[in-house]
């Protein structure tokens, strides 16, 4: 009686979550509608009204299909016992739950985070830029730390050309030879090589300040409010102008222009004749231009080395900033929105935990159900329903069926009267006792005399 209860219990209970059930699929799909709805809408272009009606469409066969799959599901699932048929519909369950995500649960997604999405590519494009600029301006500045070795070649030479001038330093006759036309020469090209470093340098910083404020304008266009699309286009447009300003960048350095210009120092050696007036002085200021001759070489060397290892650096690589649809931000960034992911797919997925739980409670009220009698299971309307039937049978049955029936209790009838012969008491008994008129009616019985005569 105790499991009879608790079935019943659970009928009722099944009968009474029916229309809470009904209710619960229904805003389950006509959320994922909405929310589809808002997905669809940015991902098609035209006009407003084609994209309005194309989104309706969708999002209303989105919501028909979901409601019909999990309401069929709903329906037959708990009641299949065997396990080979409900393991394929365990693989049809999840079929059509891959079948809901795809064509649904990522547009919810996509309504739920796509302006977050969004937000986030363009916080990592604006990271991505920042460090392209910084490394345009390193590449540029590098050229920057031969300015003090071309400075200070450049002051050496002039102290030598105006010592040698004033007192004959190096020839040890005082005025302007060809010693000292050498040294000033020397002295001019690394000047003037020394005033372009200082020029790009200026050009540099210019160009990093331009930067610098294109990307505070991207910074405040990341975190500013409002719809995330105007913004993700005039974010575009600044990154097409800090593009330009890094490319600009990189061709103002003037580490292959100082290459060029060491080479030159050497190659381009052209050392005067020696004007001496008398024989001494020539092949002094002979020996003094072969020794200039050679610091040339070497420092030309040294500036030409340096401008190498500047030149070696990997150069800024050109990248493209490519505009993303929300439901495109929020696949690639899949893993920055896992809430968000996780919300979607549970407001399509749900109904599959309903469906579940009543297949356990079905599954439960079947164990029940053959541990309980068969009498205790019968209802009355089902025991009036089988005699109605039985009666229909009896009123059916053929006569002859009927006549062998009524033989077979006549001879049973008579088989008993026979062991009530039997069991007559003696001759004695029988006079004393008075006659039982029912022997006597079964004794004079047809039945009973052919059986004596036989």
């Amino acid at each position: 009686m105790m499991a009879n209860s608790a079935v019943s219990r659970l009928n009722a209970g099944i009968g009474a979550l029916e229309t809470m059930t009904r209710f619960a699929l229904a805003t389950l799909a006509l959320a994922s509608g909405v929310y589809t709805y808002l997905g669809v809408r940015g991902l098609l272009d035209g006009e407003a009204t084609i994209v309005f009606f194309a989104a309706v469409i969708y999002s209303a066969a989105v919501s028909v299909g979901i409601y019909a799959f999990w309401t069929y599901m709903m329906r037959l699932f708990p009641h299949v016992a065997a396990a080979g048929a409900r393991g394929a519909l365990v693989g049809v369950m999840v079929l059509g739950s891959l079948m809901i995500v795809a064509m649904s649960s990522w547009l919810n997604a996509a309504a739920l985070a796509g302006s977050a999405a969004l937000e986030q590519h363009l916080a990592e494009t604006l990271q991505d830029y920042t460090s392209d600029l910084d490394r345009a301006h390193e590449n540029a500045l590098a050229a920057q730390s031969l300015l003090p070795d071309i400075r200070l070649a450049s002051e050496r030479f002039s102290r030598l050309a105006a010592e040698e001038r004033e007192s004959g330093a190096l020839t040890g006759t005082s005025g302007s030879g060809s010693v000292v036309q050498l040294l000033s020469q020397m002295s001019a090209q690394l000047g003037e090589l020394e005033t372009s470093v200082t020029q790009s340098r200026e050009r540099v910083q210019s160009l990093f300040e331009e930067g610098q404020a294109h990307l505070a304008t991207m910074r405040g266009l990341v975190s500013g409010t409002g719809s995330v699309d105007p913004r993700a286009d005039e974010f575009a447009e600044h990154v097409v102008s800090l593009t330009g300003v890094i490319a600009a960048m990189e061709q103002t350095s003037v580490a292959p222009a100082v290459k060029r210009a060491a080479d030159d120092l050497s190659l381009g050696f052209i050392a005067p004749i020696a004007d001496g007036g008398e024989a001494g002085l020539v092949l002094r200021q002979d020996r003094v231009m072969g020794t200039i001759r050679q610091s040339v070489a070497a420092q030309s060397t040294a500036l030409s080395q340096a401008a190498d290892d500047i030149l070696a650096n990997e150069p800024v690589a050109e990248r493209r900033f490519v505009p993303l649809s929300s439901a495109e931000a929020v696949l690639r960034y899949a893993r920055d929105f896992v809430p968000s992911w996780a919300g979607a797919i549970s407001i399509d997925l749900l109904p599959a935990v309903l469906i579940m739980v009543l297949a356990v409670v079905h599954s439960v009220l079947r164990d029940a159900e053959t541990r309980v009698p068969f009498a205790e299971r019968i209802s009355a309307a089902e025991l009036m329903m089988a005699m109605d039937v039985q009666r229909a049978i009896d009123a059916r049955r053929p006569t002859h069926d009927v006549a062998v029936e009524t033989a077979h209790e006549e001879e049973d009838a008579g088989s008993h009267v026979d062991a009530a012969v039997e069991q007559e008491p003696p001759a004695a008994d029988r006079a004393s006792a008075p006659e039982d008129p029912t022997k006597i009616t079964a004794l004079a019985s047809p039945h009973h005399r052919q059986r004596k005569d036989g």
